[in-house]
């Protein structure tokens, strides 16, 4: 991979782990499912005008935006309100890659490899090490609420990469686009069940600079931007050479959470990142090796 192409799947990653702590200046201001229907309201106007429809039948971009909407980051919105940290957010999310492996056993009829049960069980022990704090520690920056809506929000991402494989070789940045059109009516309607009018009208009229641009952010920034130039990468390199970069993203989760927010990093949650990263990087292990055989 040339050094400028390294740069961008880094930028991306950066933007990908950062990110979670723009939502959460933006929570400070919008209600969340309100918050998750702006991100998808500026991730699909204007450029469902400007990319051409992804050629996969409308059911697969209706489902891909309820579960990537409503599923995905509407429960991760939720969540951060009050019930998990950005830096364990981005931690715990990740469970969605071993859903995935889950999933595609079961559905596919796949043997799973030695090395991915590995992986399985080095990830569990530090989730189940989350999960411990977030039940017995009032100080833990996690509710066992916050721990069960992101685990749920990683299994809704897990289904949008099953729904996403059915799709095929298509335009990521396009498939995102035309998907989240299906994103935003549900949210509000969640959004005006939960939160009311008189508040989201309060929120969407006093929220400031900050606010806005955090929901702008969320659309232009890390959906068009990210998705666009990943799935620019992903078309150049070997889906090996450039997923591996993905590890860094709870990486860059945390930092910039106890950089930004003052998010502490207490042993337990460092052993817990430890092991979920080292899940991951015998995944991505294991799926390069199988694929040499």
């Amino acid at each position: 991979m040339p050094f400028t192409h390294l740069l961008l799947a880094l930028t991306v990653v950066f933007i990908w782990g950062t990110n979670f702590v723009v939502i959460k200046w933006g929570l400070d201001e919008f209600p969340a499912f309100l918050f998750a229907a702006l991100r998808f309201a500026l991730s699909a106007l204007p450029w469902v005008f400007l990319l051409r429809r992804p050629a996969v039948p409308w059911s697969l971009l209706i489902r891909a935006g309820l579960l990537l909407g409503v599923g995905q980051f509407g429960l991760v919105y939720w969540a951060m309100r009050h019930d998990i940290s950005p830096g364990l957010a981005s931690l715990v999310v990740q469970a969605q890659v071993f859903f995935t492996i889950l999933m595609t056993m079961v559905i596919n009829s796949e043997r799973i490899r030695g090395l991915q049960i590995a992986a399985l069980i080095c990830a569990t022990c530090g989730y189940a090490l989350v999960a411990w704090y977030s039940a017995t520690d009032a100080t833990s920056a996690i509710t066992l609420l916050g721990f069960g809506l992101v685990m749920t929000a990683a299994f809704c991402w897990a289904c949008t990469n099953m729904t996403m494989r059915r799709a095929g070789r298509v335009n990521m940045l396009s498939f995102t686009a035309w998907s989240s059109l299906f994103s935003v009516p549900p949210l509000l309607l969640i959004s005006l069940i939960v939160d009311g009018p008189t508040h989201i009208m309060h929120a969407l009229t006093h929220a400031s600079v900050t606010g806005w641009l955090s929901a702008l952010w969320q659309g232009v920034g890390n959906t068009v931007f990210g998705f666009g130039v990943w799935g620019w990468l992903l078309a150049r390199h070997p889906a090996a050479t450039v997923t591996p970069m993905g590890l860094l993203v709870p990486i860059f989760g945390i930092l910039s959470s106890a950089a930004l927010l003052g998010e502490a990093l207490p042993m337990w949650k460092i052993l817990a990142a430890a092991l979920v990263l080292g899940g991951l990087a015998l995944n991505i292990y294991a799926s390069r090796s199988g694929g040499k055989r």
